[in-house]
């Protein structure tokens, strides 16, 4: 059976903090079926009315979208026209919810007031991009694979400024993940375009590796021979 994909948009607001740029983190309720307990962007579904606003483009619905859900959910308003669209993901084929996300990245004051909405939101911090990378290594900081890929990306620059700027120019990879099951209740394995893997999801295919897969709690990304751009520039 189809299962209808819903746009939905999401942000990630950055501001420059005293030791580094830091990263708005708002932890779902756990009690949610999808993506419980996890720490994510402030984001949601595209209603009607963004959808009027935007004049009916998909992106620019997604753009005010994503603005809207930051107020609702964080009460912090950063500017659509200045957001930076970082990525877009649609959800895999065969999960019984599905997205097709627009990801977008804001520079907000330093000042900014954080009010959540206490429904869906249940807590926050503002934590330093490259902290929230190493919080979320030592399994702490409990992510999905699209907010990890997008905080390896952002983590490097310094300033919220830059990253902006970076983000403006480069490519948006737009990502069709496959998941695969591994061992253990709840883990598996997301693969991506390039991945010897990607079509047939034999994780033992020789060939190149596009993937990212749960080891000790946190997501690595391997990208290793692939003729595929990377979902963010490599060192």
């Amino acid at each position: 059976m189809s299962v209808e994909i819903r746009p939905a948009s999401t942000v990630v607001l950055l501001r420059d903090g005293e030791q580094e740029m830091e990263v708005l983190m708002v932890r779902r309720n756990r009690a949610l079926a999808f993506a419980g307990g996890f720490w994510v962007f402030p984001g949601g579904a595209v209603d009607d009315a963004d959808r009027e606003q935007g004049g009916n483009d998909p992106d620019e619905a997604a753009r005010v979208a994503a603005a809207r859900e930051a107020e609702e959910e964080a009460g912090v308003c950063p500017d659509p026209e200045a957001m930076v669209l970082v990525s877009h993901w649609t959800t895999p084929v065969g999960e019984r919810k599905r997205f097709s996300t627009w990801i977008f990245a804001g520079e907000v004051a330093p000042d900014s007031e954080v009010v959540i909405d206490g429904s869906e939101i249940h807590d926050y911090q503002w934590i330093g991009v490259k902290q929230a990378l190493a919080t979320h290594k030592a399994g702490e900081l409990p992510m999905m694979p699209p907010t990890f890929i997008t905080l390896c990306a952002i983590a490097r620059y310094d300033t919220a400024s830059e990253a902006l700027a970076g983000e403006r120019e480069t490519p948006c990879p737009r990502v069709l993940p496959l998941l695969v099951p591994l061992e253990g209740e709840g883990a598996f394995a997301t693969l991506y375009p390039g991945d010897a893997a990607y079509e047939s999801g034999d994780l033992e295919a020789e060939g190149p590796r596009h993937r990212a897969f749960l080891s000790n709690a946190s997501w690595q990304y391997v990208y290793e021979g692939v003729s595929e751009p990377p979902l963010y520039p490599q060192d």
